[in-house]
């Protein structure tokens, strides 16, 4: 029994449909194949099932020999005909987590010394504050394979130590999903995750060669390498990324059957400096951050993600060391500066008793400045401040409000796309901005829109290999020639308008006609949603200043729109020509620049005299030495990590008496 259709399952059958895909077949006594292109595969098998790289729209044929072929074929092809296929759980609310961040700790910028410690290494000085504390290794080890001939009595054991691996590992992700706390992107992440683990493609080649005397570690590490290298090998960039996956299982896998486990930053110890090569902002944003005293990494500069999620929480950081950070892998304690960049390791009695007066100094601002929670900032001549939080994900409002955000300058909807495997739905877009304007209910709410690149590629947008990603296809250019993206985006944000006061704001503008673009593609959704009965309410529309055309076009582009957002991390970026994220060139990225600030001054001149609100949500919104300047260039929003929040409503109230 066979038939064929055309697949609109959302995405495709990228790893959670095809997880449930291939669940609903193995429900069959018949065997299933799904062909494509001339080319049969298993329905069974969630790789192979990934391999043939199903995408939407295009045309399959389900094949089933068995007693029950009949009804294995119709429910599949009722499964490929169902456009929510598999994501059917993304419609659960994000709610902030139990357990969210701790309230925001905003900490000091106490003087450095003018020269380091003998002995220190210098990095990107990226969060700022003092820190000393034992050191927290976090190099995973790799796998190294000491291949063993197996002797012929030898192999039938080796098959059973290798099922009973599988087996833990299996076990293991059970547990995981098992947590109440996980959330709907995370559980799909692992059971796609427990699939591959279970996955006849990779437990059957390394299976396989046990039996011709391959010990089973070398066996799954050449499995693993096989079927990563295939997956790598597919014209998709969603699926090249799955090769990590299987890499992943495969270390899991090894690790098992090695008896080892695998390094862990829930164990951390309290006040701990976490030293690391190199970390995923996602990773780093599940550790136990309330334990961290400090970060050093090798990779990373002072506006990467490590950073930002660093600063959010009041963590000093000190990135880009490169491979200096190997120094570091047998340190006992480390203090570092994340003011000047310095770490020094295993600090003598000297050091060590300055760094533990200045992170002592630090804690007793920290409690001075909670005076500034709920204060509003104003000028001599009546004028508010705002004093905003910059954040990228739910779990973060928190943190925020416990710092006294006066509502949110910058919510980064990158993290959410890049969080799950696929793009995110319109109701889970709507969902996410809701709980937000509503959190935050009584301030305004800048929501960005998609700001991404191929220098952070996400699932289900397939990216050109470009010379200079930094000026590609990225921000408000790549929304613009994506339609079906960038409406379902402004549905949600017109949606979520109805609970709040919502404001979009768009990256990367260079050109008044993406502003004129987006307008329309706006009035679109809003006519769509009305004729639908959808509630939904308009919003302000503003821009990112961070390209040089936006500043040199202010004034025209004023005209356009509601508000400005000066987005200094960028701006300073392609003002001074110096790649943000290239240590080498660290120096050159110093918003203090005369040519930076000179830009800074212009867009502020163009928003006041056209009357819209001038703002500002690059880093540098937070500095003490630099609020006064942007408050008398105009601006009247500054927005910045929450921990440097109540710092900032100090500085802005002090003006009043020096005025």
């Amino acid at each position: 029994m066979e038939r064929s259709t055309i697949v609109r399952v959302h995405e495709g059958l990228h790893a959670r449909p095809a997880t449930r895909f291939v669940k609903l077949a193995k429900g069959f006594e018949s065997d299933v194949e799904i062909i494509k292109d001339g080319k049969a595969v298993s329905a069974k098998s969630s790789v192979k099932l990934m391999l043939l790289g199903v995408k939407e729209n295009q045309e399959v044929v389900v094949r089933a020999t068995g007693a029950d072929a009949i009804e294995a074929v119709e429910a599949l092809i009722g499964y490929l005909e169902n456009p929510k296929a598999g994501l059917d759980d993304e419609s659960e609310s994000q709610s902030p987590a139990s357990g969210a961040a701790e309230a925001a700790r905003p900490v000091p910028a106490p003087e450095s010394p003018k020269t380091a410690p003998a002995g220190s290494l210098r990095g990107v000085a990226a969060s700022e504050g003092v820190a000393i504390g034992p050191a927290f290794a976090h190099f995973p080890p790799q796998i190294t394979a000491q291949a063993h001939q197996l002797k012929a009595d030898e192999i039938d054991g080796e098959i059973e130590r290798f099922r009973a691996a599988v087996s833990a590992v299996q076990a293991r992700m059970d547990r995981a999903l098992a947590q109440d706390s996980l959330s709907a992107g995370d559980r799909g992440i692992i059971a796609a995750l427990r699939d591959i683990a279970a996955d006849d493609t990779l437990t059957g080649e390394a299976e396989k060669q046990i039996k011709g005397g391959t010990d089973a570690v070398s066996a799954v590490v050449t499995a693993a390498a096989t079927i990563a290298s295939d997956f790598s090998a597919v014209d998709d960039h969603y699926l090249n990324a799955r090769a990590d996956d299987v890499q992943a299982v495969g270390r899991q896998l090894c690790l098992a059957l090695l008896g080892q486990d695998d390094v862990s930053l829930e164990n951390i110890p309290e006040g701990a400096i976490l030293i690391a090569d190199d970390i995923g902002a996602w990773d780093l944003a599940r550790a136990p951050l309330k334990r961290i005293g400090g970060v050093v990494c090798g990779h990373g500069g002072a506006t990467s993600h490590i950073a930002i999620i660093a600063r959010s929480h009041g963590i000093p950081a000190v990135l880009g060391l490169g491979d200096k950070v190997n120094a570091l892998r047998t340190a006992r304690q480390v203090a570092l500066d994340g003011n000047s960049g310095a770490v020094i390791i295993d600090p003598d009695a000297a050091t060590s008793a300055d760094f533990a007066e200045r992170v002592e100094a630090a804690a007793r601002e920290r409690a001075g400045l909670t005076v500034f929670k709920g204060v509003t900032p104003k000028l001599a001549n009546g004028t508010v401040i705002e004093v905003a939080a910059n954040i990228g994900s739910l779990e973060e409002i928190e943190a925020a409000l416990d710092a006294g955000a006066m509502g949110i300058g910058l919510f980064r909807t990158e993290l959410l796309f890049m969080r799950h495997m696929h793009l995110p739905s319109e109701d889970m877009q709507a969902e996410t901005y809701s709980a937000l304007a509503k959190a935050f209910a009584r301030h305004p709410v800048i929501v960005r829109t998609l700001d991404i690149g191929g220098d952070k590629p996400i699932a289900g947008i397939e990216f050109p290999e470009e010379e200079n990603p930094f000026l590609g296809w990225r921000g408000i250019r790549m929304c613009l020639d994506r339609p079906d993206i960038f409406k379902r985006q402004l549905r949600a944000l017109l949606r979520a308008a109805v609970h709040g006061n919502i404001k979009v704001m768009l990256p990367m503008v260079s050109d008044i006609g993406e502003v004129r673009q987006t307008r329309i593609l706006v009035e679109e959704c809003a006519a769509e949603l009305k004729a639908e009965g959808v509630a939904h309410a308009m919003f302000d529309l503003g821009v990112m200043i961070e390209t040089p055309a936006a500043v040199l076009i202010a004034p025209a582009l004023a005209k356009e729109v509601s508000f400005f957002s000066i987005g200094t991390n960028d701006l300073t970026q392609y003002i001074m020509a110096a790649d943000r994220l290239n240590p080498t060139v660290a120096k050159l990225n110093d918003v203090t620049n005369p040519a930076v600030m000179s830009a800074i001054e212009l867009t502020a001149r163009a928003g006041v005299a056209a009357g819209i609100m001038v703002g500002m949500c690059g880093e540098a919104a937070g500095r003490p030495d630099l609020i006064p300047i942007f408050v008398k260039m105009g601006l009247t929003e500054l927005s910045m990590s929450p921990a440097s929040i109540q710092r900032a409503k100090k500085t802005i109230s002090a003006m009043v008496g020096s005025a």
